[in-house]
């Protein structure tokens, strides 16, 4: 069996976290439903930002000298952490107390006479119900300033609620410093700045938060070129991405023509070319936003326009920087036996995200390079990645999906994957396709985990699913009817996918109410689907 380094795609140590997820499973008439705790996390790794490694260490051993073998609460840990560095927390418990998520605003500021620098926050946490009130939080927010070389600049002191605070640690330079945000409104000033910086705040996503600020265009490209801070590069293309997609969706609607940002693409080559990055970070930051992230930012979601505007822009990338992405798959090519550690993995996922780039081509010895690249693999990651890739050449698509299913049919997992990767493609009319492969030896309608696979992977392709003459939704009505009579739980989770049904336009609204009336209408109809499609329709 080949290697694999995992089916969900990248593990990246910037997003690591402290602590626990919590999962619940709870149900109701059968149907599962759960939730996911990750701001518990999120929490717990505040704490760290906060003290410093060595003060997190404090606070932990003294958490459990204190209560080893007792059973705890969220205060107990946030007692600890505070008497073992006779730390000032403030309002930091409010974090366990106070649903939402904060959405701090910040202006910056340089005075060129006086050389220095502010930063004024303002934070807001949106009611929730039983909380329609809110008080502010207390957000630690790590910032950097950047210079016009694009280097970090020291930090010598900042002037906050009438105090002025040194920056500097044990007389050497800093370049990174935590401002403790706690109030709804304050301002941080910093002093000795020769020149108007570029702020790089909340470095490493230093707390869970939304943050707006008067960052422009040109200030978001500086950083995607220059932060040291990995976070915040990859934030500052993914925020520049999304705005760049959304104004482009508006010319697509409008029939204007379609040009891409040269800024952007310079950005975008600026990160894949820089050697001292690490690669997985370069496979991410190249990455753009999915569709349905765009989707979601729009008033009415059209998957049909931010489905071209995506492709136009992976083809623009894809032809622009062409032979950097050539020399990246071959920079990044290896013969060697599969080894599952960082830097394999960080190797493969940029080679392969560079392959599937080349793969929107449409160029002959692009086509025989994703040929060698599939048929040379020495681990599933790579073989996949390659067929991902080839899944975008039509000449070539179903010869080499039927290879890998002879390769591959005895490995059921692998022909889920097989299944899912055919039924989230977004070629036109792929409706048929996935109604052939119900006949398919491979699936089996009473096989939960091959419906997941096909139908949940169809109703993950925008433009398919939600196909404006509704053979998508009419397509999944059916098969819910149908699956509801032999497996009722599995049946429930597949008439989710209707439940943003009011989110589209009013013809695919039109369609998907129609689906869910057929489906309520339906005599003998399980408790499991009527609970999620009444609900869907009420929504």
């Amino acid at each position: 069996m080949f290697g694999c380094d995992g089916w969900s795609g990248f593990e990246y140590s910037w997003t690591c976290s402290y602590g626990k997820i919590l999962i619940i499973l709870f149900y109701h008439c059968s149907n599962f439903y759960v939730l996911v705790y990750e701001k518990g996390a999120e929490v717990v790794r505040m704490y760290k930002t906060l003290l410093g490694s060595q003060g997190f260490r404090k606070g932990t051993d003294l958490y459990f000298d204190r209560h080893d073998g007792q059973a705890v609460t969220c205060e107990n840990f946030f007692a600890a952490m505070r008497d073992a560095n006779n730390a000032d927390f403030a309002n930091f418990l409010l974090w366990y107390s106070q649903a939402g998520t904060p959405v701090v605003k910040v202006t910056t500021n340089y005075n060129a006479e006086g050389h220095t620098f502010s930063l004024k926050f303002s934070q807001e946490v949106p009611p929730t119900p039983g909380q329609p009130t809110k008080e502010p939080m207390f957000i630690p927010v790590a910032v950097g300033l950047l210079d016009s070389s694009g280097k970090d600049m020291p930090l010598s002191s900042v002037h906050h609620d009438g105090k002025l605070e040194s920056s500097a640690s044990s007389g050497q330079n800093v370049y990174t410093t935590v401002l403790r945000v706690t109030k709804k409104e304050e301002e941080f000033v910093f002093n000795d700045v020769s020149e108007r910086p570029t702020p790089s705040i909340l470095r490493g996503f230093s707390a869970p938060i939304r943050l707006e600020s008067d960052l422009t265009d040109s200030d978001l490209l500086f950083l995607l070129a220059h932060d040291s801070d990995e976070f915040n590069r990859w934030e500052a293309g993914q925020v520049l991405a999304r705005k760049l997609m959304l104004s482009l969706v508006a010319d697509f609607q409008q029939n204007k023509p379609l040009v891409l940002n040269p800024q952007f693409l310079q950005g975008i080559k600026s990160i894949l070319t820089d050697s001292s990055l690490d690669k997985e970070f370069i496979a991410k930051a190249i990455t753009l936003p999915g569709i349905g992230e765009i989707m979601d930012m729009m008033t009415v979601a059209d998957p049909d326009a931010v489905h071209a505007v995506r492709t136009f822009i992976r083809k623009q990338l894809a032809s622009e920087l062409k032979q950097e992405l050539l020399i990246t798959a071959k920079n990044n090519r290896s013969s060697a036996a599969y080894e599952f550690d960082h830097n394999n993995m960080a190797r493969r996922a940029l080679k392969n995200i560079a392959l599937a780039y080349l793969g929107s081509l449409d160029d002959p010895a692009i086509t025989e390079l994703l040929l060698n690249e599939y048929r040379n693999a020495t681990n599933m990651t790579d073989q996949f990645a390659a067929l991902v890739a080839i899944d975008q050449q039509p000449a070539i698509r179903e010869e080499i999906l039927a290879d890998f299913y002879n390769m591959w049919q005895d490995d059921y997992l692998v022909v889920n994957k097989w299944l899912a990767l055919q039924a989230m493609s977004d070629m036109p009319g792929n409706v048929e396709n996935v109604k052939k492969l119900l006949n398919h030896t491979a699936f089996d309608l009473r096989n939960p985990n091959k419906v997941y696979s096909l139908i949940g992977g169809f109703c993950g392709s925008p433009v398919n699913f939600h196909s404006k003459d509704g053979s998508g939704y009419k397509f999944l009505g059916e098969l819910v009817v149908k699956l509801d009579k032999m497996n009722p739980q599995v049946a429930s989770r597949m008439v989710s996918a209707f439940s943003r049904w009011k989110r589209y336009d009013e013809t695919r609204q039109s369609l998907a109410k129609e689906q869910l009336e057929m489906i309520l209408s339906t005599e003998g109809l399980s408790e499991n689907v009527f609970e999620i499609a009444s609900k869907s329709l009420a929504a």
